[in-house]
């Protein structure tokens, strides 16, 4: 059967004008938000009269907006840490271990990540609330922690999955313990796998909202909470420069993990 090449290239035409329009769509409101950040009127309101930078000398001036970065900032940088340690310890037993349940308790691992996010959230709520840790620091880190966990062990896991662990039994056998071994050996080879995990963990703690509005207390407030609080209060531009500010730190830290995969590669 012999293929009609016309008609092949204006599928292809038909598909790249097709990926054009829902990339378009979905970065449109990214860049309305953004334009929306520098526009004079006190209002929401686009196309903006004229441009300013007053809403970001007015977030940077107000505490309260600060406050809520940094305690964002302090909790995404801790779960960053638990979940790529902990993470790295799971993906190692689950990889090398033997184990009867062993595949239940990697869906068990991985089940926040299927779960609807606001199931979590009341429950965990109600948790808390009977633990009297409802609005604390600590409930912030546990239910980040929670979802974080299994990007990290999904990024390590297919790391360990393609390391030769031939070279950490060489080192074993040249006098290494096991953990140095792995310490030494294959936490170098399989850095990637954590740079990925850190990177999706501290994104996911970062960018969560609907956690984060369970475990919110007038007192404590990441950027998201404040943000969606702010939002049903008042229709401020203020709101849009945090939140162009939210998304610019976001595509940074993806562009860094890109080119950090791409040095790895070259």
């Amino acid at each position: 059967m012999l293929l009609d090449f016309d008609k092949l290239g204006g599928l292809k035409a038909f598909l790249i004008a097709l990926t054009a329009l829902v990339c378009l769509f979905l970065i449109l409101p990214i860049v309305f938000i953004a334009a929306l950040s520098f526009g004079s009127s006190q209002w929401l309101i686009f196309p903006p009269p004229s441009w300013t930078f007053k809403w970001y000398q007015d977030l940077f001036a107000d505490p309260r907006w600060l406050y809520s970065a940094l305690t964002s900032l302090k909790i995404a940088a801790i779960v960053t840490v638990l979940s790529v340690a902990i993470g790295f310890l799971a993906a190692l037993g689950l990889d090398r271990g033997r184990f009867p349940g062993r595949d239940l308790l990697r869906a068990l691992f991985l089940t926040p990540m299927i779960l609807p996010v606001v199931v979590l959230a009341v429950a965990l709520y109600a948790l808390f609330l009977k633990l009297g840790l409802a609005g604390t620091t600590l409930a912030f880190i546990i239910a980040h922690f929670l979802i974080a966990l299994p990007f990290s062990i999904i990024s390590i896991g297919n790391a360990l999955e393609g390391f030769d662990r031939s070279i950490e039994d060489a080192a074993i056998l040249c006098g290494a313990s096991p953990w140095e071994a792995r310490f030494r050996v294959t936490v170098p080879a399989i850095s990637h796998g954590l740079f990925a995990a850190a990177v999706f963990s501290f994104l996911a703690s970062w960018d969560e909202v609907v956690l984060a509005i369970f475990m919110a207390s007038p007192t404590l407030q990441t950027l998201p909470v404040k943000i969606w609080s702010t939002l049903r209060q008042d229709l401020t531009p203020v709101i849009a420069a945090a939140s162009t500010l939210l998304i610019a730190f976001t595509i940074l830290l993806m562009i860094v993990a890109a080119l950090f995969r791409k040095g790895r590669k070259a």
